[in-house]
């Protein structure tokens, strides 16, 4: 049901949401604890050029964790699986191809009051049908509880983050991220959050609606 909840949340916006330069994202990032130690992560984002029904992106993304303190350090081994539909050049004709990635990441994390911060640090290797690729990432997220003295059940919260992309060899930038958005903290195991994301790359600078349901159980 919680799942179920979180859902329905973000279906009304993305169906009023009109066909704009603007890009959406539908995403969702669940969590099952398996033990004190472990942890099993899987994530779905549906991305799309207008706000439904030009594909951009599928990405599926799953790993194992294992928490070195809790709450508060993790290391995770992960797989994901990508399906793009990038436009050929500045023409309306699209092409296809398919990316697997192994991953390693550590997320850690601090929280003073109202205010929380994640740092993330990605390792991947990505695999395409011809070619093999390298890719450094570091995420800094921030979210601040309104109503409440700290992140705990029915709390409407801020959420900021910047995330940098480097690669290995060729061109080393490869993007920035910076997003902000509101959420709103359902329970312990269900948030839900909307915001806005600019994506700069070499040569595009891409706006893009985040629709998110976080998930733990």
């Amino acid at each position: 049901m919680k799942l179920i909840y979180a859902l329905l949340f973000l279906m009304p916006v993305s169906l009023l949401a009109q066909s704009t330069d603007v890009g959406n994202w539908m995403i969702y990032f669940g969590d099952k604890k398996i033990s004190e130690k472990w942890n099993w992560h899987h994530e779905v984002q549906y991305r799309n050029f207008n706000a439904i029904g030009d594909t951009e992106q599928l990405l599926l993304r799953t790993g194992i964790g294992y928490n070195l303190s809790e709450n508060n350090n993790n290391l995770l081994l992960g797989y994901g699986f990508i399906y793009s539909e990038p436009y050929i050049g500045d023409t309306d004709d699209k092409t296809q191809f398919n990316e697997h990635r192994i991953y390693q990441q550590f997320i850690t994390r601090q929280t003073s009051g109202r205010v929380a911060f994640q740092h993330r640090y990605r390792f991947e290797q990505r695999f395409f049908e011809d070619d093999t690729r390298l890719r450094l990432r570091y995420f800094l997220g921030i979210t601040v509880a309104l109503n409440h003295n700290q992140l705990v059940d029915n709390t409407v919260y801020l959420s900021a983050y910047n995330e940098l992309f480097v690669n290995t060899e060729q061109t080393v930038f490869d993007r920035n991220r910076l997003y902000g958005g509101v959420g709103y903290r359902i329970s312990k195991n269900v948030r839900t959050e909307i915001g806005y994301m600019n994506q700069r790359t070499n040569t595009v600078s891409r706006n893009q609606l985040n629709l998110i349901a976080f998930v733990n159980f």
